[in-house]
C-alpha cells in the first residue's frame, strides 16, 4: 500500500451510526435502574453500538493483538534491558506464559502476537507483519522511512481484517518492545507541542540518570528530525515504532471494519493519538481502558477525548490494561441484555429531572 493509497482508503472511513447509538440509549432507559447509572458502561455501549450499527453487539468472541517491535534508540541507555528482552518475551507470548496471558485466559479472551520488526531471525508461532529487523536509532536520523510505516499502518489495518474474518468482534491492544515507551514520549511531545521532560516516565524502572538520558535521548531525536506535528506520519516515521505504526493501524482497521479497539495504555495511546490525527473519523472504534501511570498518560487521553474505565497505576503493557477492562464490557452487556425493564418489573419509569 502507498501513501496515497492509504489516505485514499482512510476517506472511506463512515461516520458513527447515530440511529443505532440512539436505540442503545433508548434501551437503557426502558431498563429498571436509575437513569444513566451505569455511567460510562453505559454510554460504551452505545458508543459501540453507534460503530458497529448494531443497537445489540455481541462481543462473545474477542482478542487481544499484541504488537511486538524493537527500537534502534535502546543504544542511547533509554531501557534497564537490552534488544533481547523483545525476543524473550516474544517467545513467551506465543507460549502463553507471559502476564497478558494469564489475564486474556480469565477474560475469555485470545492472544495474538504479532512481530511488527524485532532483532533475528522470526520467532515460530508469532504473525510475521516484520517491516525490518527494528528501527533505526533516531537520536542518529529517522527511525523508519516513510514508506516503513505505511507498511506497518497497513498491517495493523490487515490484522484486525483477518481477526473479523476469524469472527473476532471486539479488539483490545498491546504491545512489547524495550525502549517504546522512549519512542511514545517522543511522538506524544511533538504531537501535542510539550516538553520531553514533562512527557517521558521512568518506563520499566529508570533511575533518575537513566531518566535523563532518556530525556536528551527524546530532545536529541526531535532536533536533529525536526518533525512536523502537522503531519502525524512524518513524527510516527521519524521517531516512532513499528510496533506504534502497527497499533496506528489497527485503529484505522477498528473504523474501517467497525470492530471496537479497546486502548490499552501510555503506548496504545500514542498510536491512537497519531490514528485521529490523521483520520480524526477513526475516534469512533478507540475505547479507552486504563489511565496509565506513565506521566504523559492523561494528557494523550485528553487529547483523544477519551475517558478511561480503570484507574490502577497499571504500567505493565502487553496489554494488560486492555485485557482487564474486558469483565466490565461484559458486566455492563449483562445488564444490557438480561436486565428487566420498568414494564415488565410494573415500575413507573424514572424521567430526567434536569
Amino acid at each position: 500500500m502507498t501513501e496515497t493509497e492509504l489516505k485514499n482508503l482512510l476517506k472511506t472511513v463512515a461516520p458513527p451510526d447515530e440511529a443505532a447509538r440512539a436505540a442503545a440509549h433508548a434501551h437503557w432507559a426502558a431498563l429498571a435502574k436509575p437513569l444513566g447509572g451505569l455511567g460510562q458502561l453505559e454510554t460504551m455501549v452505545e458508543a459501540a453500538a453507534a460503530l458497529t450499527g448494531d443497537p445489540a453487539p455481541d462481543f462473545t468472541s474477542r482478542a487481544v493483538l499484541v504488537l511486538c517491535a524493537d527500537n534502534g534508540v535502546v543504544a542511547q541507555g533509554v531501557s534497564q534491558t537490552d534488544a533481547s528482552v523483545t525476543r524473550a518475551v516474544l517467545e513467551n507470548l506465543t507460549a502463553r506464559r507471559t502476564s497478558v496471558c494469564c489475564m486474556a485466559a480469565a477474560a475469555h479472551c485470545e492472544v495474538v502476537s504479532v512481530d511488527m520488526g524485532i532483532a533475528g531471525v522470526p520467532v515460530p508461532g508469532a504473525v510475521d507483519c516484520r517491516v525490518a529487523p527494528g528501527t533505526r536509532d533516531f537520536t542518529q536520523g529517522s527511525a523508519m522511512t516513510r514508506e516503513q510505516a505505511v507498511q506497518a499502518v497497513a498491517a495493523g489495518i490487515e490484522l484486525v481484517r483477518t481477526q473479523k474474518q476469524n469472527g473476532v468482534r471486539l479488539l483490545a491492544t498491546g504491545e512489547m518492545g524495550i525502549g517504546n515507551t522512549t519512542t511514545s514520549s517522543a511522538v506524544a511531545a511533538v504531537l501535542l507541542g510539550r516538553p520531553a521532560a514533562e512527557m517521558t516516565g521512568r518506563g520499566a524502572g529508570l533511575s533518575d540518570e537513566g531518566l535523563h538520558r532518556k530525556i536528551h535521548a527524546i530532545e536529541r531525536g526531535i532536533a536533529v528530525n525536526h518533525p512536523n506535528a502537522a503531519d502525524p506520519l512524518g513524527v510516527l516515521a521519524a521517531l516512532g515504532g513499528f510496533d506504534i505504526a502497527g497499533l496506528c493501524g489497527v485503529f484505522f482497521g477498528g473504523a474501517l471494519e467497525k470492530i471496537p479497539v479497546i486502548m490499552d495504555g501510555f503506548i496504545s495511546g500514542v498510536a491512537a493519538l497519531c490514528a485521529v490525527r490523521l483520520c480524526p473519523a477513526a475516534a469512533k472504534a478507540v475505547f479507552a481502558s486504563h489511565a496509565s501511570s506513565e506521566p504523559a498518560a492523561r494528557l494523550v487521553l485528553d487529547a483523544l477525548h477519551k475517558k478511561p474505565l480503570i484507574t490502577a497505576d497499571l504500567h505493565l503493557g502487553e496489554g494488560t490494561g486492555a485485557v482487564a477492562s474486558l469483565p466490565l464490557w461484559d458486566m455492563a452487556l449483562a445488564v444490557y441484555n438480561h436486565c428487566y425493564s420498568f414494564t415488565e418489573g410494573g415500575i413507573a419509569p424514572y424521567t430526567p429531572q434536569c
